[in-house]
């Protein structure tokens, strides 16, 4: 698929999730939507001390008393003239001595008599000694009890971070994961995102969420045909598949023979020929239907419809349906070679949708061993080195498809894409010209190349040169004004340069006026709402993104988004908390 569709997300390093950054404010939230996350840049560093430390610990009094830490010491006749709440904070300190001497059961026991003695009117000091206890039930694994205190703790004190990120930690232990989930939202709010812990707490029940809920989803879809603009732009990444070519002139529709008797001796292979005149009329719901008849029928053209049958599968994100048939083609030893190499980069594509990077990579090394000189093969794989973060390797392969196709714009584009995130990853100003120069020479070469100004717009975004970017935006509109992913990258840019709100939302509703199934549209218009405040509309574009997902994976993400959103509003209804808005 062409880089442009959606910013490429490397798989390793440490990266703010993007529910994170529908949560964050100002301009790092814009950029990640559009760029940031072409990049794996972190934004959370660790910072020294309690930032990032276990919260394990006890409190210490919420209300110091003059002299307390003696109270276990004194006379029973001191203890009677000693006040409840100062009898109450003896025994807290008492606890607070067990606990750090690894004694939890008499630690409990001195927090219990201290719940005993505090006048319920002390709302505080008795909400840090359900906290206190509850961190000693955590030391005993004894989850219930933990979230039983720390809810006591929470109804006092309904802003209480360390209880509420010990009742997050338990409730995820007990799996509940749609509480711990809006307990750790709760938690990330009030601490501004400034803690590590809670954040990574965040990303990871987000991302279980997500997972459980694509996974029953996804294998119950209704598949969905994607737009035809995107179905060519999936077929323009590809120079070698004979699949996607025009029919050729001795493939014809039976109808399209002369009555000679030339059409009986094309019937059998009528399914298939019947696809690509479909191809050709952009009537794709019945390609897979007639690639099916060439396949039963044992048509001279098996070989192909499987392909094309797959590839549909894969299109409408039926991975599998389209598993078997790449399978059958890929082991045809007599097939001929070109569907082969293709079956296999599909199929390695497909793995790594399925994050299953080596059995990609095996796939597409099999190509490149069977195909030495398809082209096709050393592009995608290159794009697949991007997503892995090995650069050099990419732009190794983007340089064999480039001495292959000297005409190839695309690869010659994502090059200059490549070395660019090369350099700025290492941080390499000369570097970065140089490859903006490279940008400056791909757009004067090939000038109807739309990806040329699409990638080179993105890394000029990234620095900071956002009238040149929207430029190179409008370019990419003139070439291909039915480019949904352009616009929604154009109405970023508009938020991050001018801060302008309605006329970002203004162009990402105009991608979806172009192309009513474009995903990353309706995910960025929920990632804006999130940040206005608009949480119901916001989870409401991802849902419809969800519906959308061409893989199971992407499905996960979005619903990770969806339930972030949905967290949020549990939290602003409990608690009264917000993020801050646009």
């Amino acid at each position: 698929m062409m880089a442009a569709s959606k910013p490429v997300e490397p798989q390793s390093g440490s990266s703010l999730p993007r529910w994170q950054l529908a949560l964050l404010i100002g301009t790092p939230i814009v950029l990640g939507v559009g760029a940031v996350y072409l990049w794996n840049r972190s934004k959370t560093k660790d910072s020294p001390g309690k930032r990032n430390g276990e919260r394990t610990t006890p409190e210490g009094s919420a209300s110091p008393v003059q002299g307390q830490d003696g109270a276990a010491n004194r006379t029973s006749r001191e203890l009677e003239d000693m006040s409840p709440l100062d009898r109450a904070q003896g025994a807290k300190n008492k606890g607070n001595k067990y606990f750090k001497a690894g004694k939890y059961e008499q630690a409990i026991q001195c927090y219990t008599e201290a719940i005993g003695l505090c006048p319920r009117d002390n709302q505080t000091d008795l909400s840090t000694f359900y906290q206190n206890r509850a961190a000693a039930y955590e030391q005993q694994m004894m989850w219930t009890e933990v979230v039983q205190d720390c809810t006591q703790a929470v109804e006092m004190n309904p802003r209480y971070i360390k209880a509420l990120f010990r009742r997050a930690k338990a409730l995820e232990r007990l799996d509940n994961k749609k509480e711990c989930l809006e307990d750790v939202t709760a938690v990330c709010i009030l601490e501004a995102f400034q803690n590590q812990q809670s954040m990574l707490l965040a990303d990871k029940v987000l991302k279980l969420l997500g997972k459980e809920k694509a996974k029953d989803k996804y294998k119950n879809r209704d598949p969905l045909m994607p737009s035809p603009q995107f179905i060519k732009s999936y077929f323009s990444s590809f120079t070698d598949d004979i699949i996607s070519q025009p029919l050729q002139k001795g493939e014809k529709k039976d109808e399209d023979k002369d009555n000679e008797g030339e059409a009986a001796e094309v019937t059998e292979s009528s399914g298939y020929l019947k696809a690509k005149q479909y191809m050709e009329e952009e009537n794709y719901d019945k390609i897979i239907s007639e690639c099916t008849k060439e396949v039963e029928s044992g048509g001279r053209y098996t070989a192909e419809a499987l392909l094309l049958r797959a590839t549909f599968y894969l299109l409408i994100g039926n991975a599998t349906g389209a598993q078997p048939d790449l399978d059958r083609v890929i082991n045809m030893e007599d097939a001929n070679i070109k569907l082969r190499a293709n079956a296999l980069i599909k199929r390695g594509s497909m793995y790594m949708q399925q994050q299953q990077p080596m059995m990609s990579t095996q796939d597409f090394n099999m190509a490149a061993e069977i195909d030495t000189r398809n082209a096709d093969v050393y592009h995608h794989r290159g794009q697949l080195k991007i997503l892995l973060d090995q650069v050099e390797e990419a732009v190794g392969d983007f340089d064999e498809c480039i001495l292959l196709r000297p005409d190839s714009a695309l690869a010659q584009a994502q090059k200059c894409f490549a070395l660019y995130r090369q350099a700025y990853t290492g941080n390499s100003q000369s570097q970065v010209q140089t490859a903006m120069d490279g940008f400056e020479d791909v757009i004067r070469r090939f000038p109807k190349c739309a990806e040329g100004y699409a990638l080179y717009a993105q890394a000029l975004t990234d620095q900071q040169q956002f009238g040149k970017a929207d430029q190179m935006y409008n370019k990419c509109i003139d070439l291909e004004p039915d480019n949904a992913t352009t616009y929604v990258h154009k109405g970023l840019l508009q938020l991050q340069w001018k801060q302008d709100l309605d006329l970002g939302l203004d162009l990402i509703s105009k991608a979806i006026e172009i192309d009513n199934k474009c995903d990353f549209a309706y995910e960025t218009m929920g990632t804006i709402e999130v940040q206005r405040g608009n949480l119901d509309k916001a989870i409401d574009m991802f849902n419809k993104a969800i519906n959308l997902a061409k893989s199971e994976m992407e499905m996960a993400h979005l619903y990770s988004l969806c339930d972030a959103a949905y967290a949020q509003t549990e939290v602003a209804r409990k608690y009264g908390l917000k993020p801050p808005t646009l």
